[in-house]
């Protein structure tokens, strides 16, 4: 039985993660898995003339929504290729990896729905076959032993 891709944040996640009260900053880790051709079926109007890879119609998305990151007070921290994992299931693997940096849950929720922005997710969803983010919130760093 192969598992349903993840794209999008569901309701049920959307609800639970508010319901954290997380206070401060968050990163989102991202892992990401392309289409080997983009597919813009769903967003004609921002479709390139000629047939991208996942990968190109992902930069272009990243290139777009870089200005609205930043003036929401989020930082992209990191993009970087993945690939198989070295603790893991074996034969998994994830294209890209990403940690998005954002001041705080409202900041974060104002900014995934800044219409302007929405403009160009059609970019992501054309990149996309298979996603998962997972909020990561700062802890105490561990003191060093003392000797």
């Amino acid at each position: 039985m192969t598992e349903q891709p993840h794209l999008d944040v569901t309701p049920e996640a959307g609800r639970d993660f508010i319901m954290r009260g997380i206070q401060g900053p968050v990163v989102m880790l991202n892992l990401l898995r392309f289409r080997e051709t983009a597919d813009y079926t769903g967003f004609p109007d921002i479709a390139p003339a000629a047939p991208i890879s996942g990968a190109e119609a992902f930069d272009l998305y990243v290139a777009h929504t870089l200005p609205f990151l930043q003036s929401s007070g989020g930082e992209l921290l990191f993009l970087g290729d993945g690939g198989p994992w070295l603790i893991g299931p074996a034969g998994e693997r994830w294209d890209k990896a990403m940690l998005v940096r954002q001041v705080s849950v409202d900041s974060f929720v104002a900014w995934s729905n800044d219409a302007e922005y929405l403009t160009g997710i059609g970019h992501r969803t054309a990149a996309i076959k298979d996603a998962r983010m997972l909020p990561l919130i700062a802890g105490e760093a561990a003191e060093p032993a003392q000797s």
